[in-house]
């Protein structure tokens, strides 16, 4: 990706930047940024991060003395450089857009099945066996769980960026195999074959957005990634009401929209800097490298608690909470929480980089555990019976709120930060495993759970993880907030 030693390439700087740079070798054999005729020396961490400060030793014109500058790519045939308060590189914009085409796929999915799945199984004639009904859904969490296994070694042998054209087949292939399937098992087939596209998906977003954007806006650009997820699925229920149950094809074709947005942009966008040839970055790092760094180990027990703070139960259970409320509309109730998780993670994103990673995470968690709390008294202690409705009502939409602003967007946007260029492909891999298991897990265990000791019971277990996340992120988890990947770790 660079030059060898001794040879000078040219790059031309982005839109916005305030002067044509190189990268080159110096006369002492390092990699160096060059502004005109004046280079400065990067370490090899530097030279591996696009978000490292370079400190510029003398005056020249547009710079003043000892100017921080940061390095905001170096790939794909460009170097751009931009002080502190500058504008992100369009590239940069650009590669976040087309890359997060990834995850609002990966939340279409997920929500799409919500309203059809009564009609598809009429028309395929398993409306009589729900347990087909089940594996129709439950399969895309099996594909998922295996596509995210394999997303480390794609991306640190072939490259992040060619990694996501990869990614593009099965979600593109999966798409089409779903809209045109006759019968159930080709339907469970396309879901896994989706599901193979999502886990790639859910690995390679986060990991391609923190490795290309500025440090001081990797937190806002990096909450894209959960936003588009949660515009995703809402997309997926605002197509349930538009489109009627019985034209449920044209719902899973429009899943093919996204993957070849996805496919075709990132055709136009940068390599990621951490490259399989920079380095040792394309050796295989075994799972074994990956559970020896502390940073993969937090990501993965982030997940774990993510998943089992009660997230997927509330989604789950939330048109019978707004039924015992007064709504009757399973579709609204769903629309509503969707609503309510872009509109948090919007506001994770705005306050990120000022709150912090940590601190955002604690609240997040003592939010959720104090409704889990609430909602678990209402339901178990017969003097709040009259009210239980509405306090479970207010207490799913205050729940998920909590869960937007930072449980939802800050695992993903955290688990990369915290480790180095050659374990953060598996380290990834790792956490998103995690996810997809526990996914998994809390689906097939929920209804078994409120069976054996009720809603409130469950509940109030939920609240309790959530208190014990809050002890974790306070012990164990580092801020990263205003700090370079090289810095990190």
């Amino acid at each position: 990706m660079f030059a060898a030693s001794g040879v000078t390439r040219t790059y031309n700087t982005s839109p916005g930047t305030r002067t044509v740079t190189s990268l080159c070798s110096n006369s002492h054999g390092r990699r160096a940024l060059k502004f005109g005729q004046v280079s400065f020396p990067l370490s090899p961490e530097t030279t591996r991060d696009p978000v490292a400060t370079v400190v510029a030793p003398v005056h020249m014109t547009g710079f003043a003395r000892r100017t921080p500058m940061n390095v905001v790519s170096v790939s794909s045939g460009f170097v751009a450089a931009t002080s502190e308060g500058d504008k992100v590189p369009t590239e940069v914009l650009f590669a976040v857009a087309v890359a997060s085409c990834g995850a609002f796929a990966f939340g279409y999915h997920l929500g799409i099945l919500n309203g059809p799945l009564g009609q598809i199984a009429l028309d395929l004639g398993f409306d009589s066996n729900p347990f087909l009904q089940g594996l129709v859904v439950s399969s895309c969490l099996a594909g998922a769980a295996a596509g995210s296994l394999g997303g480390s070694g794609l991306a640190d042998s072939v490259g992040r960026k060619k990694a996501f054209l990869v990614d593009c087949v099965p979600l593109l292939a999966g798409a089409v195999i779903c809209a045109l399937a006759s019968s159930a098992s080709m339907l469970v087939f396309g879901r896994m074959v989706v599901g193979l596209g999502i886990g790639l998906s859910s690995a390679l977003v986060p990991l391609y957005i923190s490795e290309i954007s500025p440090t001081h806006l990797r937190g806002t650009l990096g909450s894209v990634n959960q936003l588009m997820i949660c515009v995703g699925i809402l997309a997926a229920l605002m197509v349930n009401v538009l489109i009627p149950a019985t034209s449920w094809r044209t719902m899973m074709f429009l899943a093919a929209i996204p993957a070849a947005v996805l496919g075709l942009g990132m055709t136009a966008c940068p390599e990621s800097p951490v490259s399989p040839t920079d380095g040792d970055a394309g050796q295989k790092v075994s799972w074994d490298e990956g559970f020896a760094s502390k940073g993969a180990r937090i990501g993965m027990v982030l997940f774990l608690i993510q998943q089992f703070s009660g997230i997927n139960a509330i989604v789950y259970f939330s048109s019978a909470v707004f039924k015992s409320a007064g709504i009757q509309s399973g579709a609204l109730a769903s629309a509503a929480v969707g609503l309510i998780n872009v509109l948090g993670t919007v506001g994770a994103a705005s306050v990120i980089e000022k709150t912090g990673r940590k601190d955002l995470l604690k609240l997040s968690f003592a939010g959720m555990g104090a409704c889990m709390l609430t909602m678990s008294l209402g339901l178990a202690v017969p003097a709040a019976a009259s009210i239980s409705g509405i306090l479970s009502f207010v207490g799913t939409l205050a729940y998920v709120l909590c869960f937007a602003v930072g449980a939802g967007p800050v695992p993903g946007l955290l688990t990369p930060e915290l480790v180095g260029d050659r374990v953060r492909g598996t380290a990834m891999a790792m956490a998103m495993t995690t996810h997809w298991v526990c996914n998994f897990a809390i689906g097939q265990l929920f209804l078994p759970a409120v069976g054996a000791v009720g809603v409130a019971g469950v509940y109030g277990f939920f609240a309790l993880v959530c208190g014990l996340a809050v002890a974790y992120v306070d012990k164990e988890v580092p801020e990263t907030k205003g700090r370079s990947l090289g810095d990190v770790v």
